[in-house]
């Protein structure tokens, strides 16, 4: 009943920015945190980014100065502009987000992830 979908991935070459983009839509009641998941060719699901709904924000030691992450309310949306980009930045990037649905249920909802690929 509830979907993220994420957008903006692609190609890019080191030293280029990205900006991906995450729509929540459905039948939610409130959002709590949202953040940015990214896997790696071989390795497990690692924490990029992360935002509270009053925007306390944490960063993975890898990314910080490099990575934004940003949210609009309004429009259920959760940003992460990505500059600076290295080859070790390629991955599958994954929204997530905290979600009370329209039961009043808590939930941990995942998109179905965006590819970005850095060349060297």
């Amino acid at each position: 009943q509830v979907q993220l979908v994420e957008s903006g991935g692609g190609l890019v070459q080191a030293g280029g920015s990205l900006r991906l983009s995450c729509a929540a839509s459905g039948s939610i009641f409130s959002i709590n945190d949202m953040g940015w998941y990214r896997q790696a060719p071989g390795k497990h699901r690692e924490s990029v980014a992360t935002i509270t709904s009053g925007r306390r924000i944490s960063y993975a030691d890898s990314v910080k100065g490099r990575f934004t992450i940003s949210r609009d309310n309004a429009k259920n949306r959760v940003y992460l502009q990505m500059s600076s980009l290295n080859p070790e930045d390629t991955a599958v990037y994954y929204c997530t987000a905290e979600i009370q649905d329209d039961l009043l249920q808590r939930r941990l909802i995942w998109g179905q992830g965006t590819q970005v690929t850095v060349s060297s």
